[in-house]
């Protein structure tokens, strides 16, 4: 069913694109945020009153040139969707969920959504137009590093924030005060990990695991340790590829948990590490295994983590029993028969909290982004200007909100 989902929203979608290209939503005259799709060939666009009303862009990689031909037709069999456009459809998903909440609560915007996937002319184009001059505000679902460049640097030409809702990278960016990174890079989550371990286990030895070649993580803990009072024991261990059970024991105390951090964010490196930990457990007194923000792609509910203390950073953490995320989950299941991802949320949280900061602030939104108002599923945004200390100029604004998730034997038991 979210195969079918998938396929018919792609359909809507280029139904209402000149060439699988662009798609705009724009309102119609009466009080709404978003009501129709409109095309931007002019004898088919509904022409719409703009006057005062505040535009947003959208860019998510929706590869409508991959999923259809230039006659509109889609190139898949019915039961079958291009992977690689599912990403970027889920979070304009949830920003149509959070175009639906606003539209009930009477807020006036302007909504564009334009696929990043499209010919870089068109791009070129796109933003050139005297139209795209009045946008106020930019929000990206960015894949690389190329597009996290290409649109802050677009948003400083503009003078408007552009919000990256997910790549967790600032990209070498400096001097860039309307650059906003709501993914919390690796460094913050380092620094947010020593701490967690500093207020946890800052009398305990510790040991980081790490990945051969992969010294990012005791890099950013040894930077840390610079300018922190309580240092903590950690021992670095660098373990080769395909490791086995007795290359992790050795360092082990038998006797007790033992309490251990996984030093690279590949979850390639994590699983087996993890599952090694486990075997090296013993029942009622599990090891503790300290990870990253990408286990959260990791199934932890498998038996072969079982009896492994498991706890991981992340910066999205949607409470399941959460008023508003019940809501999503139960229109996702009796809609699509399927559980919505955590690009959904995003999409959905990005947007209607961006949103309301931009018709309350206006043009201050970008001195106001510290606002926490306007949060949907319990969690909120910790946005800090990161300042560099070269220059002590702002290169850019972060999310430095981190939660942590505790889970044993596939159960949740704890966010910190």
């Amino acid at each position: 069913m979210m195969k079918k989902w998938i396929v018919l929203s792609l359909s809507c979608l280029v139904m209402v694109l000149v060439a699988p290209v662009f798609a705009q939503i724009t309102p119609t005259t009466q009080p709404a945020t978003t009501t129709t799709t409109t095309t931007v060939q002019p004898v088919m666009a509904q022409p719409t009153d703009t006057t005062g009303r505040q535009r947003i862009a959208i860019f998510t990689p929706l590869y409508l040139d991959s999923a259809f031909d230039v006659a509109g037709n889609y190139r898949y069999d019915a039961k079958t969707f291009p992977r690689i456009a599912s990403a970027g459809l889920e979070f304009w998903e949830g920003a149509e969920l959070a175009i639906d909440s606003l539209r009930k609560e009477g807020i006036e915007l302007d909504i564009h959504v334009y696929d990043t996937r499209a010919p870089q002319q068109q791009f070129d184009s796109l933003v050139a137009s005297e139209e795209f001059k009045t946008t106020d505000l930019m929000i990206g679902q960015v894949k690389d590093a190329t597009e996290a460049v290409k649109f802050a640097t677009l948003a400083a030409t503009l003078n408007i924030p552009f919000i990256n809702a997910s790549l967790p990278n600032d990209q070498g960016i400096t001097n860039n005060p309307y650059y906003v990174i709501l993914s919390p890079t690796l460094q913050t989550h380092c620094v947010g990990i020593y701490r967690f371990l500093q207020k946890n286990y800052s009398l305990q030895d510790i040991i980081v695991f790490r990945k051969k070649g992969d010294d990012r993580v005791k890099n950013y803990f040894t930077e840390f340790e610079k300018t922190t009072a309580v240092k903590l024991k950690i021992k670095y261990v660098t373990l080769e590829d395909n490791f086995t059970q007795d290359k992790l024991s050795i360092y082990l105390d038998d006797e007790k948990p033992n309490i251990c951090v996984a030093g690279s964010i590949d979850p390639a490196f994590a699983q087996p590490l993890c599952q090694q930990l486990a075997l090296l457990s013993k029942a009622g007194s599990p090891n503790v295994v300290i990870g990253m923000p990408t286990w959260d792609q990791v199934d932890f509910d498998k038996s072969q983590y079982k009896n492994l203390e498991i706890v991981y950073s992340t910066a999205f953490y949607i409470a399941p029993a959460g008023k508003q995320a019940s809501t999503v989950y139960e229109n996702f299941k009796t809609t699509f028969y399927s559980r919505p991802s955590d690009m959904v949320f995003r999409g959905y949280e990005t947007l209607y909290h961006f949103a309301h900061l931009l018709k309350l602030y206006g043009h201050n939104l970008g001195s106001s982004l510290s606002d926490k108002k306007y949060m949907l599923f319990g969690g909120e945004f910790d946005i800090q200007p990161v300042i560099n200390r070269a220059t002590m100029t702002l290169d850019y604004f972060e999310n430095k909100k981190l939660y942590f998730v505790k889970k044993l034997d596939g159960a949740l038991k704890a966010v910190y």
